[in-house]
């Protein structure tokens, strides 16, 4: 097999995907797109449900054990005719006739998959295998959200989607890292040998409303801290670089992903590259300019950079990232502050 194939550039899969419902070619039965959402209540989930809901042809059905996600983030839709929320964890098999399934399900943020890394490598397995089971059955595409984890601490800088990456496999953040890895690996296994309709996006990192405020992530960590009036705590050394991309963007490359022709993987993220020091300082003059900037100690495996080279989405999707970070964060402090009852002082 030549390298390119291994890369997953090669989109021919080696047999025809199964169809779906009979119902699906009928002369009478004008039939809505039925699509599954795991992880549908979390936060990158919950915005793509609010757009997929959009389309009146849409019926939206979404599985979520809460763990991460919350209901809340699903209010406007509970009790809409077009619209399901089943409480159900994806290690164990879900029956759903589908059209598609976004697979988003798995906590992503290192506070959560450090808590119970046992759980995140079983849904990142599991869970995927399940859903990898159900598109085989009901002849559903499906869609997974990889990460860029899967380049680990990466030694090429920007990523692209043929970079093989860096991983340390039995380090804290190894569950969530090899676990996508994985997730990736049973995708295209799935797809040479039983012809399965599969996408992946490596996604990196995601910012915007209902973003879990205590999560650890960096940027909802520094909103919650200046709106509270709690000092900026900057990982040292506090030069490590990471790419922020709005969560409306990042949804529309999913949904241009899960409606093209490509498997990916495709690197979906903003290539717009802040140090934390530089992070900082924005939500400082941004929303809190009296809150002070410490250091603390660093988390191991904490890569050092994080930029994506975004040249295949926008050849093969024609997508791009609208959204400066300096116009999102504003969008963002609104919702914290509603959450955490801090109004803004005029």
């Amino acid at each position: 097999m030549s390298k390119e194939v291994s890369n997953g550039d090669h989109n021919s899969a080696a047999k025809a995907p199964p169809t779906p419902s009979p119902l699906r070619f009928s002369k009478f039965f004008q039939s809505n797109m039925r699509i599954l959402v795991t992880g549908g209540a979390g936060f990158i989930g919950s915005h793509l449900v609010d757009r997929l809901m959009e389309n009146e042809k849409n019926e939206v059905i979404v599985a979520d054990n809460y763990f991460t996600g919350s209901k809340d983030n699903l209010k406007k839709w509970i009790g809409h005719p077009r619209f399901e929320l089943i409480r159900h964890d994806v290690t164990e098999p879900l029956l759903v006739e589908v059209d598609q399934i976004y697979h988003l399900a798995c906590p992503a943020s290192p506070i959560f998959y450090k808590y119970n890394p046992v759980k995140t490598i079983k849904t990142n397995v599991i869970g995927t295998l399940n859903m990898l089971g159900l598109a085989k059955r009901v002849g559903a595409r499906i869609l997974l959200t990889s990460t860029s984890e899967v380049y680990g601490d990466p030694l090429i800088h920007p990523q692209t989607e043929s970079y093989w990456g860096n991983v340390n496999p039995i380090g804290v953040r190894s569950c969530y890292d090899e676990g996508k890895r994985v997730a990736e690996t049973l995708m295209f296994d799935y797809h040479r040998q039983h012809g399965i309709e599969i996408r992946i996006a490596r996604i990196f990192n995601t910012y915007g409303p209902r973003m879990n405020i205590d999560d650890g992530r960096v940027v909802s960590n520094f909103i919650a801290q200046a709106i509270r009036n709690e000092p900026l705590t900057v990982q040292a050394p506090g030069t490590q670089t990471r790419s922020f991309c709005y969560v409306s963007d990042m949804v529309d490359g999913l949904i241009r992903l899960m409606e093209g022709e490509n498997t990916g993987p495709i690197n979906i993220g903003n290539p717009g590259e802040f140090t934390m020091i530089e992070l900082a300082e924005n939500v400082k003059e941004l929303i809190n300019p009296e809150v002070k900037i410490i250091s603390v100690e660093n988390t191991p495996d904490d890569p050092r950079q994080r930029k994506p080279d975004i040249t295949k989405a926008k050849e093969l999707l024609g997508w791009q990232p609208k959204i400066k970070l300096r116009d999102g964060l504003p969008l963002m402090e609104e919702d914290f502050r509603q959450r955490l009852g801090v109004p803004r002082k005029n």
